[in-house]
């Protein structure tokens, strides 16, 4: 059983939410304002598998209170929500390593789809090793973390991981951008093959950091990418 934080001070959808995950199986627990969640989380953030958080909530925001989850607990998983379909705002959560945004109002389908992408792709990157080293770099797949060459630590969103996870799972291979965006995104998702090399874009600015380069994400033009890791 998932165990789900629902941090939206709608009544009305909140009541439907947390009813409706009920029904699919979760534990869920609904809060309307950031006091009362950030106060239930700390009591709670080991069992919590995924946080759903509104942007807009009557004494904070959304985006500062998953700052404050990260701070109790660096592995958790957010997906956030609002009625503002701003860019910047999008921009702002999938910084913070969000796992997905989604725009009200939304059909209930939709985000239990969401939800059980993001809960599988999790479960996949927890098997992997805890960590792995290549060169200077360092990934750590269930944390949503890279190390660069100079040892800083930076988060990544939940799709970034799981293109890097594909690709070193599949490493020496070429992998179509439908390929990746099937696994990644579903069947039923659009997202366009730019969606995908603007993840690319951000992953090789990673790697690169390591000027020997032991790993590098080649494009097969017209196809897709392929992983490589060189022999040490």
């Amino acid at each position: 059983m998932n165990k789900i934080l629902i941090v939206e001070d709608e009544n009305s959808l909140g009541e439907i939410l947390n009813d409706y995950l009920k029904s699919k199986g979760h534990a869920s627990y609904l809060h309307k304002t950031f006091s009362s969640a950030f106060s239930f989380f700390k009591e709670n953030s080991n069992e919590i598998r995924i946080s759903l958080l509104d942007i807009g909530l009557p004494d904070g925001n959304g985006l500062e209170l998953a700052k404050e989850f990260r701070k109790i607990n660096p592995e958790c998983l957010f997906l956030f929500f609002s009625a503002q379909n701003d860019p910047q705002i999008r921009l702002q959560g999938l910084q913070l390593g969000a796992q997905d945004y989604i725009v009200k109002p939304f059909e209930l389908k939709e985000l239990e789809l969401r939800l059980d992408r993001i809960l599988n792709i999790h479960q996949k990157l927890k098997n992997l090793p805890d960590e792995i080293g290549i060169g200077k770099l360092k990934i750590f797949f269930s944390k949503y973390q890279l190390q660069e060459a100079s040892g800083r630590i930076i988060d990544i969103s939940q799709k970034e991981c799981a293109i890097l996870e594909q690709l070193y799972i599949n490493r020496e291979k070429v992998l179509s951008r439908d390929e990746i965006i099937n696994t990644i995104w579903g069947e039923n998702s659009f997202p366009s093959n730019r969606t995908v090399d603007n993840y690319i874009v951000n992953l090789r600015k990673w790697a690169e950091t390591d000027s020997s380069l032991p790993l590098e994400i080649q494009t097969i033009r017209g196809i897709g990418y392929k992983l490589i890791i060189k022999e040490t």
